[in-house]
């Protein structure tokens, strides 16, 4: 789901939010269907699945669909997961070809262990860092969504997540408990120095590390890829400035995750 305007997540749960009426924007927004086909085809790409093999994948906050539309288009079969009924409608009136599950990822994911060969979310996991109801504590959700995503995977798979951190904190705390739950990887930040186009995707890797891939970034020499890697031993971040709006995360060499991606 992509993110625009004011942060939604400050406004309530998320399946009060996602209603009719965002659901129908989603359907509709030209424009929100287009970012949000960008974020999908860059979440893939850093998946780094093997070229010309169809796998099975995982969507988390699927919404209406339209990342999965673009996971089909590239030969690969899905399962979709959100927590908002209007949207998982939107998405079964739109004919979209995955399977779709009613769900909130904070309380884990319900699939037998080694189920999909990948998993990718478009701004939904910093939804987790908010307590809606008094029972609900970020860390404790994290950490059970994180655990339960490590278990589903094929061992030696990825899932690459895009999301809007509010701050580094924010940031600190989603890494750390992946990093609880058994992840290693990091963050690799798109176009750093852009107010707009900067986007933020947590890779994590279920087995050992390999490669964390490159950052994009503009053709000017200036610009430097930004990643933040860490392993189960060792979480390290870089923020020379106190907002995410505007700071960079430098790239850290740590053993077996830096690299350009091997596939």
């Amino acid at each position: 789901m992509a993110f625009r305007g004011k942060r939604p997540e400050h406004g309530g749960p998320p399946e009060l939010f996602y209603d009719k009426n965002e659901a129908r924007k989603y359907v509709r927004n030209s424009r929100m269907i287009d970012v949000q086909t960008q974020m999908t085809g860059r979440a893939l790409e850093l998946l780094c699945l093997p070229e010309g093999q169809p796998c099975y994948l995982l969507d988390i906050g699927c919404g209406s669909g339209l990342s999965g539309d673009y996971l089909s288009d590239e030969g690969h079969y899905w399962v979709g997961i959100d927590i908002s009924p209007a949207m998982l409608d939107a998405a079964l009136d739109r004919d979209t070809e995955g399977d779709l599950l009613l769900g909130d990822m904070g309380q884990g994911i319900p699939f037998k262990p080694g189920t999909f060969d990948g998993c990718i979310s478009i701004s939904a996991v910093q939804w987790l860092c908010n307590a809606n109801k008094k029972s609900d504590i970020p860390a404790k959700r994290l950490y059970c969504f994180f655990s339960s995503l490590y278990s589903v995977l094929v061992r030696g798979a990825r899932a690459v997540l895009q999301l809007y951190p509010e701050n580094s904190e924010q940031l600190e705390l989603i890494t750390i408990q992946a990093t609880k739950a058994g992840f290693t990887g990091g963050v690799v930040v798109d176009f750093p120095n852009s107010a707009k186009a900067k986007k933020f995707y947590l890779c994590l890797f279920s087995g050992p590390s390999t490669f964390l891939p490159k950052a994009l970034t503009e053709t000017t020499d200036e610009e430097e890829a930004t990643e933040s890697a860490f392993t189960s031993e060792r979480l390290c971040f870089s923020f020379p400035c106190h907002s995410l709006g505007s700071c960079w995360v430098s790239a850290l060499p740590l053993p077996g995750v830096a690299g350009p991606c091997p596939g």
